[in-house]
């Protein structure tokens, strides 16, 4: 049983509304808390955003059983991980020890007194149950309570700027030899586990087998990085002696897979673990002998970046440092007032082939004034179309330019929202801020609800930065009225 948005709040606690929240900071925590006040002290925001979270956490359970973290309580903490890009240690230290989250979370005493506690795991559990396509319908609503921030007007168009830039994957840098180390090892303690637990016999020495392996790929990536005399004989010696190793693994694990038969089935689906681990042994026993004793050139779509996060790709962004990037490409779109009004990840694409796509995502929810992108998104048939239904659109050509477009594109108006266009650079700086440079999570799922999160944060953190620039503003204006009032009565 869970409570939703619009619970009462607990008896002995602090109203929502009523937590105060410092104009005068730099805290990104306040800021960020700015914003959620203002979604639960309206009841039509609250309503609708809650709605969407309840249909999905609650959607054919049934409201009986003991009660679990309130809906609202979630929603605050995954905002507050992404917005402060802070680790679940953290977070747990923070929901039972900030007065000013516990005070936003409805659980901070009138009495300031411990309250309400939460377990490391409630936290790390529930935080994790929004999905990546409830976080985007979020999201909509966020950037419309954004526009009502920002006092945009419904007929006003939006001037959008989009650009694409990597967030990394929780891995390592690949080498072949690496990623043959990573499933020897994985393919080990499988075999361990099952030893320990499922009576599987003939593993007394699965320690010696991963000192062993890993001695030897260190080995071939210190004389593959060094040089000296005959390198390629002692590179070639080293491999071979490493393949040697792991081909004998690969041969032990699959006598395993043959032969022995599980009972529970948790130790199955540990079967179906090593499988799939022995199944990257011998591909990257493959690659390695290719590589490095046959002095093949491994095409790329045969490599793997991640035996793990198999999603993972290799980007070579054109940029001196760092001129190669693992993780996968993001895509965002904001507006004027800085907030992110769409996101897609990338799946082997580049920035041209989602013009269309983003622009007509874009069309069927917003009315365009103006659309800019770089070079990268450059193609001039897409802008023949795109300038039908945007009337302005800035996309500079990619190569030789003729006199018209010369002339076009050193227009006033063109070059005006170009300047501006470098604004989505720091769009994209704060977001990486936010927590979106690398996903500490792991599997795709985890990946997608993650960016996810992350935007939601960052759009919360600018709505929360207009209103607390506005009570500033307001604070101000009413110093300086009593100022003038005492200078009055003075006169």
């Amino acid at each position: 049983m869970r409570e939703g948005f619009n619970h009462q709040i607990k008896l002995g606690c602090t109203p929502i509304n009523e937590i105060e929240i410092p104009s005068k900071t730099r805290s990104h925590v306040a800021t960020l808390m700015a914003g959620i006040q203002y979604i639960y002290t309206s009841s039509e925001w609250r309503s609708k955003i809650g709605g969407v979270v309840e249909n999905h956490v609650l959607k054919g359970k049934k409201n009986t059983g003991r009660a679990g973290m309130g809906l609202w309580e979630m929603f605050v903490l995954g905002q507050v991980r992404l917005c402060m890009n802070t680790s679940y240690d953290e977070l747990h230290h923070m929901a039972n020890h900030d007065t000013m989250i516990r005070g936003i979370m409805g659980v901070l005493p009138t009495d300031y007194s411990l309250g309400e506690q939460y377990e490391y795991q409630n936290i790390y559990d529930n935080v994790k149950l929004l999905d990546d396509n409830v976080l985007r319908e979020i999201n909509d609503m966020i950037v419309k309570v954004g526009h009502e921030v920002f006092k945009k007007k419904e007929k006003d168009a939006l001037r959008l700027k989009t650009d694409s830039y990597v967030v990394e994957t929780n891995t390592h840098f690949p080498t072949d030899y690496n990623l043959l180390w990573d499933s020897a090892r994985k393919c080990i303690d499988s075999a361990i586990f099952l030893r320990k637990n499922a009576g599987l016999i003939g593993w007394r020495k699965a320690s010696d087998w991963r000192k062993s392996l890993k001695g030897l790929m260190r080995s071939v990536g210190k004389v593959s990085a060094s040089g000296g005399k005959n390198k390629a004989d002692r590179l070639k010696s080293i491999a071979t002696q490493y393949l040697s190793k792991a081909g004998k693994l690969a041969e032990k694990v699959n006598d395993v897979l043959e032969s022995f038969m599980p009972e529970k089935e948790l130790h199955f689906l540990v079967m179906i673990e090593m499988e799939y681990y022995l199944k990257m042994l011998n591909k990257h026993i493959d690659l390695v002998k290719r590589r490095l004793l046959k002095g093949e050139t491994i095409p790329h779509d045969e490599k793997l970046f991640s035996i793990f996060e198999t999603y993972t790709e290799w980007i070579a962004k054109g940029k001196m440092r760092p001129n190669v990037e693992i993780g996968k490409k993001l895509f965002v779109t904001t507006d004027q007032f800085n907030l992110i009004v769409d996101y897609q990840i990338g799946e082997r694409q580049s920035d041209n082939q989602l013009t269309l796509e983003i622009t007509d995502r874009l069309l069927m929810k917003y009315h365009i004034m103006s659309l800019s992108v770089d070079k990268g998104f450059s193609d001039m048939k897409d802008k023949l179309l795109l300038e039908a239904f945007i009337p302005e659109v800035i996309m500079p050509k990619k190569g030789k330019r003729t006199g018209k477009e010369k002339e076009l594109e050193s227009s006033p108006a063109f070059k005006k929202l170009k300047n501006k266009h470098s604004a989505i650079e720091s769009n994209i700086n704060e977001l990486e801020h936010r927590g979106l440079d690398r996903c500490p999570d792991r599997t795709r799922r985890n990946f997608n609800r993650y960016i996810g999160m992350g935007v939601t944060a960052y759009n919360l953190h600018k709505i929360g930065s207009k209103i607390l620039q506005e009570r500033r503003d307001q604070e101000k204006e009413e110093r300086l009225r009593e100022k003038e009032k005492k200078l009055a009565l003075a006169a």
